[in-house]
Parts: C-alpha cells; sequence; structure tokens
C-alpha cells in the first residue's frame, strides 16, 4: 500500500530496515520488518549465540519511525517546499534516546509504532516504539533527525 515510500528509501538490499508500512500519516507511522537470520551483524554478534546489536534496532526504529514518516511529511510539505522529483533525499539522524528492554533474535518479526513530537524548520522528532509479536516492548524513546535534499 505504501510502496512508493518504501522505494524511496536511500537504502538497498543489506541495510533495507522496512518490510512493511501498515499505517502513515501526518500525526506517525507503524511499520514492521523481519530480520534475516543470514543477516551480516549475526555472524559475530555474538559467535554462538547470536543477538541483533542495539545499533541495528536503533536503526530499524529510525528507518521507519523517522525516515518513513519525513518523507512522507516533506511529499506532502506546500509546492514551494517541496523537493524537486529527481532530487535524492538523504535522511540524517541527529539525535537518539533509546531504551531496551527485550533481546531481538534472528527470524524475529518486529514492529515500530511512531508518533511525531514536531516537524518543523526541517526537523522532525519522533516518539518511537519497537514490539514483538508477543506485543512485548522490546525498546522505545526518542529520534530526531533532518531530511537533506541532493
Amino acid at each position: 500500500m505504501y510502496n512508493e515510500i518504501i522505494d524511496r528509501l536511500p537504502y538497498k538490499s543489506s541495510f533495507l530496515f522496512v518490510d512493511n508500512i501498515s499505517s502513515l500519516n501526518e500525526d506517525g507511522v507503524t511499520g514492521d520488518y523481519t530480520l534475516k537470520k543470514d543477516a551480516f551483524f549475526y555472524e559475530d554478534h555474538f559467535v554462538g549465540y547470536p543477538v541483533t546489536p542495539g545499533a541495528i534496532i536503533t536503526e530499524i526504529m529510525a528507518q521507519i519511525g523517522l525516515v518513513v514518516l519525513g518523507i512522507y511529511l516533506v511529499s506532502r510539505a506546500p509546492q514551494e517546499y517541496k523537493p524537486v522529483t529527481d532530487m535524492v533525499l538523504f535522511p540524517l539522524l541527529t539525535s537518539t534516546d533509546i531504551s531496551f528492554n527485550r533481546m531481538v533474535l534472528p527470524g524475529e518479526k518486529v514492529t515500530v509504532l511512531s508518533r511525531k513530537e514536531y516537524f518543523r524548520f526541517g526537523k522532525l522528532k519522533c516518539r518511537v516504539e519497537m514490539r514483538n509479536t508477543k506485543e512485548e516492548l522490546v525498546a522505545k524513546g526518542i529520534v530526531a533527525g533532518v531530511i537533506k535534499q541532493r
């Protein structure tokens, strides 16, 4: 349903952490990602007992909760603020404050729920949380960033 937004994400292959967007509006986004069992970061984190690194959990939360929402908001901006259609959008994460509650193992599906705190002067700040398929809280916090055009 929101494939046009996913197609605009500036990530490909092993660093794209968005499978599906289930809801998206000016106030927030919900989406999910299933961690691939053969992902590059499991090889050494941790040997014999692979666990998803916190940096990857944060990245999943940022891609779904900040970048997807940011691209959507930029595309809905008044005409004079819209990017030129052939311009590439680059999201820049400026700050995070994430608390981790549970481990995420290879093959697990996680869902990210993000609610916009504010979007002004090109900066977006969101309150995000990640849950597993049992609806258990995996992580929560705040992510902020800007989307630059190139």
